[in-house]
């Protein structure tokens, strides 16, 4: 009985809350395409996102040839979620002439042919594995440059680590 009476009382708010809300004005409309225009041009472009992607990369190889697996895997993590971070500012580009360059095939081919078995040799903690995998996620980054029509921007093994303030010997204290 209790309960008829919760669905008796609930009832005309659920109706009410189904029921169709009106269509915006043109004035509201307006203001709310001037306020994503205004959002979006407050995004970092692709070339910043880009930088921290190249940072959290170079990391990665001198955390993993120190042997530092664990900070490694971290910045392998870090890397993949700036690519992801780059293809949600931008998910599509212009090619030269006008079209469009959808960006997440891209990123899932990196993911599949570049950190997927980065992950498996941080895991096995095997060094040649990694470096082997880091190579090849290089060219598939590079494959990636070359499909958005930036074939200049060539990725090498790091010289040096992205960072100058961690660590990346692993019994650092």
């Amino acid at each position: 009985m209790k309960r008829l009476v919760l669905i008796t009382m609930l009832l005309p708010l659920w109706v009410q809350a189904a029921e169709p809300q009106s269509s915006p004005t043109r004035e509201e409309f307006t203001a709310l395409k001037a306020e994503i225009d205004q959002l979006r041009a407050l995004l970092p472009t692709q070339a910043h996102t880009m930088v921290d992607v190249e940072h959290q990369f170079a990391n990665a190889w001198f955390a993993a040839k120190a042997g530092n697996w664990p900070l490694a895997k971290f910045y392998v993590n870090e890397t993949r979620g700036r690519v992801t971070w780059t293809v949600r500012i931008r998910p599509v580009r212009k090619s030269e002439a006008g079209e469009d360059i959808v960006l997440a095939p891209l990123a899932q081919a990196l993911e599949t042919a570049g950190f997927v078995p980065l992950r498996a040799a941080i895991e096995a903690r095997n060094r040649k594995d990694f470096e082997a995998a880091y190579r090849s996620a290089l060219k598939a980054c590079y494959g990636c440059h070359v499909a958005v029509e930036k074939p200049q921007l060539r990725p090498e093994i790091p010289h040096m680590p992205g960072t100058l303030l961690i660590d990346m010997k692993p019994d650092a204290r």
